[in-house]
This record gives C-alpha cells, sequence and structure tokens, in this order.
C-alpha cells in the first residue's frame, strides 16, 4: 500500500514539532498510544552498559555476554543456572520502577484523555506508572508472568514470589532445584510468557485486552484520532507501525505522530498528516 519513500527529514525545527504535537493532542477526540522499546531505553530500562555490568558481572565473567538480551538466549546446562539469570533478569526489568520519569510524563499528558496503550514492551511500565490496567494490550507478553513451557494449557501464572525467593536464595549463578518452577497442571518445567515461537500463551486477560483495543478502535472510527508512536522500531512493524500508518490513511481526520531517536519517519502517502520527531522521548515528553 505505500511506497518505499519515507520521510526522514522535516524542514520544520523541533519546537514547531512539537507545537503541532502538543496542538494534535488537545484537537483529538482520542489518543493511541503504540510503544516500543525506544520508551523503555528513555525511561533508563538500557539492557547493556552499566546496568548490565551491575546485576550480571558474574555472568560476564563466566560467559563473555555483552548484555542482557543475548544473555537470555544461552543455552544453560541446567534449569538452576537458567533461572538464577532469568530471575534477576525479570526482577531489575519487571519489579524495579525504570529510573527516569518517562512513563508518568506520559501518563500526564494522556490521563485526562480518551487513550488507549497498544504495546510489545513486556516490563509492565505503563501500569507500574499508573495508566488503567483496562486500557492497556499487551501484545507480546509480560515478565511477570510463567506459563506452561509446552503448554500443556493456554493459562499464565503470576511469578513475583517465585522470582524474589529465586534472586534471595541463588548461590554461584544457581537456584536451588526445589525452586525451578513447574507447570501445576503437567509438571513441565515453566517458561516466560514473552512470545518467541509458536508455544506463547495468549491467555484469557490477553483476549480481553485484545478486545478492548478493538472495542476502542471501532468507537472512535472516522473521528479526529492522534496515534502516538514511541519508540517502535522494524523488529517487528505488523503490530503497531503499520496498522497505525494504515488507519491514518483511511482516516483524514487523524494524525500520526512518531518520536523515535534516529528512526522518525512516515510514508509519504500520510505525510501532510503526520508529525515525526527525531530525539529522546522523554525530553519531548518534558517540553510538552
Amino acid at each position: 500500500m505505500f511506497s518505499k519513500t519515507t520521510i526522514l527529514r522535516s524542514t520544520e525545527n523541533c519546537s514547531d514539532k512539537i507545537e503541532k504535537l502538543r496542538t494534535a493532542l488537545h484537537e483529538a477526540d482520542a489518543v493511541v498510544i503504540g510503544a516500543g522499546a525506544g520508551l523503555s531505553t528513555s525511561a533508563g530500562f538500557t539492557y547493556s552498559g552499566r546496568r548490565f555490568e551491575e546485576n550480571f558481572r558474574d555472568f560476564i565473567e563466566e560467559y563473555g555476554f555483552q548484555d542482557m538480551y543475548s544473555g537470555g538466549f544461552y543455552p544453560f546446562d541446567t534449569l538452576e543456572e537458567h533461572w538464577a539469570y532469568w530471575s534477576r533478569y525479570i526482577w531489575i526489568n519487571r519489579y524495579t520502577d525504570p529510573p527516569k520519569p518517562v512513563y508518568r510524563r506520559l501518563l500526564d499528558l494522556v490521563k485526562d484523555r480518551d487513550y488507549f496503550v497498544l504495546t510489545t514492551n513486556v516490563d509492565h511500565c505503563f501500569q507500574k506508572a499508573g495508566f488503567d490496567k483496562n486500557r492497556l494490550f499487551y501484545t507480546q507478553g509480560d515478565y511477570g508472568l510463567f506459563q506452561c513451557s509446552q503448554p500443556c494449557c493456554q493459562k499464565t501464572y503470576d511469578n513475583e514470589d517465585a522470582v524474589r525467593q529465586m534472586l534471595e536464595l541463588q548461590k554461584d549463578r544457581k537456584i536451588p532445584e526445589e525452586l525451578i518452577p513447574r507447570c501445576p497442571v503437567c509438571g513441565s518445567p515453566m517458561s516466560m510468557n514473552l512470545r518467541s515461537d509458536d508455544t506463547f500463551v495468549e491467555d484469557e486477560g490477553w483476549h480481553r485486552a485484545a478486545d478492548r483495543y478493538t472495542g476502542f478502535l471501532r468507537s472512535h472510527k472516522g473521528q479526529k484520532l492522534l496515534f502516538l508512536e514511541l519508540g517502535v522500531g522494524f523488529n517487528t512493524p505488523v503490530i503497531i507501525k503499520y496498522p497505525f500508518w494504515q488507519m491514518t490513511a483511511q482516516n483524514p481526520k487523524a494524525v500520526y505522530a512518531c518520536l523515535n531517536y534516529g528512526d522518525a519517519a512516515a510514508p509519504q502517502e500520510i505525510r501532510e498528516q503526520s508529525i515525526c520527531i527525531d530525539g529522546d522521548i522523554g525530553e519531548v515528553l518534558q517540553k510538552m
């Protein structure tokens, strides 16, 4: 549908774009937020550098891991070591707050508006910042949930207490064997509820959120919508980016805003409806 020609730069300065975005937000009947990894990165949830080194020094020394993300794919010899790594991973990315108030700033901007959030992030930052959980759709899972690795059923399980125990009792990069999480239905080892292959569990909560998102879009069809895309790259563009482009093109009253550090662009076909800001999301939101 869209040409390969995209808007990479604009003759407008950043201040003018921010003012346009402020106006679009004020005039919108509703706001659809699409959030990717860049939003959490702006909030300080980085997966490499000092934060990684401070929390995973022993794993770095043993395996030479370069960042948290790649370490998560390492084929550990035992589940005891696998869950020692992942319990730390989950704890700092799901059960602690990001160091910068980017999500709270975003909430301040939309809390009095009719909004809905579609996100590929799995770190729960929206809910921790105070966003209404009934206005959130986490399409790719949640660090706070376990599922059966098989899976034998379409159920998920809260993991905070289990992760806390793993974190407290691990030693020499291993958790005690009795803490290995196992499915209460079939006894198989648990895995994370993260979409990485066809074993991903879409539980009842996932489907309810999907229905709420569809209903939100349906109820605002043809109205002045602001599609506010924050930190979304091209790893999974079919979830947020491409649908936002398409819905903007189909609705002449809609505005598409893309905030992304180093990769803010939109198709030529919706150029007149687009606001593309290349910059740190947190800084842009603060200026708004």
